[in-house]
C-alpha cells in the first residue's frame, strides 16, 4: 500500500509543480497608466457609480411606467417610455464599462444602486396610477440624473479625462431632452 500512495500523490505533486511552473512564467498585468492619476481615476469611477445608480434607478422607473401607464395618453406614453428605457439601458452599459477602464468595479446591485442614487424612492404608482404624476416623477429624475452627470463632468475635467468628459456630454443632453419633452406633456 506504501507504493500506491507515493505513486497517487506523485501525479498530484507533478500537476501541483507543473501549475506553478505555469503562473509563474505568466505575466501579470501591468498597472493601469493611462495618464490619469490612481486618485483621480478613483474620484471619478466614484462620481460615475453616483451617475450609474441615479441611471439604473431612471431606467427601473422608467420601465415600470412603461408597463403600468394608463388613461387618455396610454399609447403616446407606453411608447415613449419604451423608447426612453431601452435607450437607457443601452447607455448603462457605457458608463459601467468606462468605470472598469478606469480600473475600478462598477455597482451592479440593488443595494450598492440604492446607497449611491440621488432619486428617492417614490411609490411605484402600480394601482390606477395617474400618468401626469408618472410623468412628473420622470421629469424630476431625468434633472437628477443630469445634476449628477455635472458633478462627474467638472471632475473628470478636472483629471483631463476626455472619454469620461464626452459620455457625460452625451448622457447630459440625452436627459436635458428626455426632462423638457416629458415637462411638455404637463404645461
Amino acid at each position: 500500500m506504501a507504493k500506491t500512495k507515493s505513486v497517487a500523490k506523485a501525479p498530484a505533486a507533478k500537476q501541483k509543480t507543473a501549475r506553478q511552473k505555469l503562473a509563474a512564467a505568466a505575466p501579470s498585468a501591468p498597472g493601469i497608466d493611462i495618464g490619469i492619476k490612481v486618485g483621480e481615476r478613483k474620484k471619478i469611477a466614484e462620481g460615475l457609480s453616483r451617475f450609474q445608480a441615479d441611471a439604473f434607478t431612471l431606467y427601473l422607473k422608467t420601465h415600470n411606467f412603461h408597463w403600468n401607464v394608463t388613461g387618455s395618453m396610454f399609447n403616446s406614453l407606453h411608447t415613449m417610455f419604451e423608447t426612453q428605457y431601452t435607450e437607457q439601458w443601452a447607455a448603462l452599459d457605457d458608463v459601467a464599462e468606462r468605470i472598469r477602464a478606469l480600473g475600478f468595479n462598477a455597482p451592479g446591485s440593488y443595494r450598492e444602486f440604492a446607497a449611491l442614487t440621488s432619486i428617492p424612492e417614490e411609490a411605484g404608482l402600480t394601482d390606477s396610477a395617474d400618468w401626469r404624476e408618472m410623468v412628473r416623477q420622470l421629469v424630476v429624475a431625468n434633472e437628477a440624473v443630469c445634476r449628477t452627470a455635472r458633478q462627474v463632468l467638472d471632475v473628470a475635467d478636472d483629471a483631463d479625462d476626455a472619454p469620461t468628459e464626452d459620455l457625460m456630454t452625451q448622457r447630459l443632453q440625452t436627459h436635458e431632452k428626455y426632462a423638457w419633452m416629458l415637462r411638455s406633456l404637463l404645461q
